[in-house]
């Protein structure tokens, strides 16, 4: 009897290690109402514009209950077509191991007060890379582990989808400059020839 329950004991215990922290996204619902202020196909530049998020309990269910609601997170994540060909934004169910979502943009307690509406002004980052995007929110329980979601575009992720355009690295001081030096190596290379072949002629 005794080594039954044992048995029993460790059987939980291993599968509680399995599932602990490995929640998955299929399973959460979508309580949150997540809008954002970009329209669709819009065009943002990095470190330049601002995005607006506001977000709520889904007024779409009924009874709901934001008792566990401890904190939130708001996440800037890429669209499906800003996935292709690129393994480290791949989606996974697995939360854990999910890189849908790679930048977080807003973090704080869960305002139970504010449940209705809660709203922030976020600038995009100047590191952040070209891509198709749209906005996810969060909500976590006492024990760090999500246990609601919301976002801004529909389940297949194809609408309500914004572009940011990512700082290419090259200052137009840099090209300028460039330019510059191309034209005067150019014109030295002319004014060269040109005193070779005055010199030439000297000596004829």
């Amino acid at each position: 009897m005794k080594f039954c329950m044992l048995k029993a004991f460790l059987l939980l215990f291993f599968m509680s290690k399995i599932s602990n922290g490995s929640v998955l996204f299929s399973s959460l619902p979508q309580t949150l109402s997540v809008v954002a202020s970009p329209t669709e196909d819009q065009v943002l530049q990095a470190g330049e514009d601002s995005i607006t998020v506001s977000f709520g309990l889904n007024s779409s269910i009924a009874n709901q209950t934001d008792e566990s609601y401890k904190f939130v997170k708001v996440k800037l994540c890429y669209a499906p077509i800003s996935q292709v060909d690129r393994k480290w934004r791949k989606t996974v169910d697995n939360l854990k191991k999910d890189k849908t979502c790679q930048f977080t943009i807003w973090e704080k307690p869960y305002d139970h007060q504010q449940n209705m509406s809660q709203q922030f002004e976020w600038t995009i980052e100047k590191d952040l890379p070209t891509a198709t995007y749209f906005v996810r929110a969060y909500v976590y329980d006492s024990g760090d582990e999500e246990i609601g979601y919301g976002q801004t575009t529909n389940d297949k992720k194809i609408s309500n989808l914004f572009k940011i355009q990512g700082i290419s690295g090259r200052h137009p001081s840099i090209d300028i400059a460039s330019i510059c030096f191309s034209v005067f190596a150019i014109l030295s290379l002319v004014g060269f020839f040109l005193l070779e072949k005055r010199q030439s002629k000297a000596k004829k």
